[in-house]
């Protein structure tokens, strides 16, 4: 297939173009600068110059592909203040897309996230229907409804899925969660978990989230929702006693209550507990991650080079 990547140059998106490329697709890249066209045409892919704003050039780049990936997404505006915003924009993309795409049955598959169930892993059937998904504006969760409308696309002929991302998709040059969690336990000189360090963080090496990718758009049927899940759920306390030891610092607890001045933006994601089962995946699709878990992943040293 001929496929259009958005995000293509990205933490995720330079592992799924090579992935694309070494199973036989042929990829038109989204770049937005030239560091980027320049990594992508590294990778043997074609550029196509322009942003998530671009609308007209995504819709082109679209109507002249096989399949569309969708891996981009304004964290810059984001993790400045305006959450709203960037959801917005995505939402935008996503719509152009679909239009493009309508009566095609052809392929199109977006990154997206879930909300934790309380008590329990969350699987692919949660959150799966509009009144399932309902989130206040400007949080994170405001993706969830860029997820619906692209299942809902399945009904106008296009065979659509999400893969549903963990917090933590790592690997070498991880620059998110978990490279930040070592940020602060090297400005702090302690590695800090939230309370009793029970709550759970699910996990993917992003080389096995790349190969989920390629799989749905080949296999996956129209309005699949899919979890690149490969730890289920890895108690933080765990997570911060790997860091304090390559660290050599002390591992200690943080109260709720000054979660925020230890951690900064990142204590509210950190102090959730939210597993989560990648079962029906594995079973619709046959994909098994093979790449190390977040914590053997972590004790190969790259993370504190």
């Amino acid at each position: 297939m001929h496929v259009f990547v958005t995000g293509a140059s990205g933490w995720i998106g330079s592992a799924v173009v090579p992935e694309l490329i070494g199973a036989g697709h042929q990829v038109t890249g989204l770049a937005r600068s030239d560091a980027s066209a320049e990594v992508l045409a590294k990778a043997g892919a074609q550029v196509q110059r322009g942003t998530l704003d671009d609308l007209a050039v995504i819709k082109s780049a679209t109507a002249d592909a096989d399949g569309v990936i969708h891996l981009a997404f304004k964290h810059d505006i984001a993790f400045s203040g305006d959450f709203q915003g960037a959801a917005d924009a995505d939402r935008m993309a996503v719509q152009a897309i679909g239009e493009t795409l309508a009566g095609s049955g052809r392929p199109f598959v977006i990154a997206s996230t879930f909300v934790p169930v309380p008590g329990r892993a969350a699987t692919e059937r949660d959150g799966a229907t509009p009144d399932q998904a309902t989130a206040p504006d400007g949080g994170p969760q405001a993706r969830l409804a860029t997820a619906q409308l692209t299942l809902a696309m399945a009904g106008d002929g296009v065979r659509s899925s999400i893969v549903r991302l963990p917090p933590t998709v790592h690997g070498e040059g991880d620059p998110w969660f978990t490279a930040a969690l070592i940020r602060v336990a090297r400005e702090q000189s302690v590695s800090g978990y939230i309370g009793d360090g029970s709550n759970r963080w699910p996990a993917v090496h992003r080389l096995d989230a790349a190969r989920l990718f390629r799989l749905a758009l080949e296999q996956a049927p129209a309005g699949s929702v899919l979890h690149a899940i490969a730890d289920e759920g890895v108690p933080t306390r765990a997570i911060a006693e790997v860091i304090g030891r390559h660290l050599g610092v002390p591992v200690v607890s943080v109260s709720p209550a000054d979660a925020v001045g230890h951690f900064g933006w990142l204590a509210t994601v950190f102090a959730v507990d939210g597993p989560a089962s990648s079962a029906l995946t594995r079973e619709l699709l046959g994909w098994q991650p093979v790449q190390p878990g977040l914590l053997d992943d972590l004790d190969q040293g790259h993370y504190f080079a």
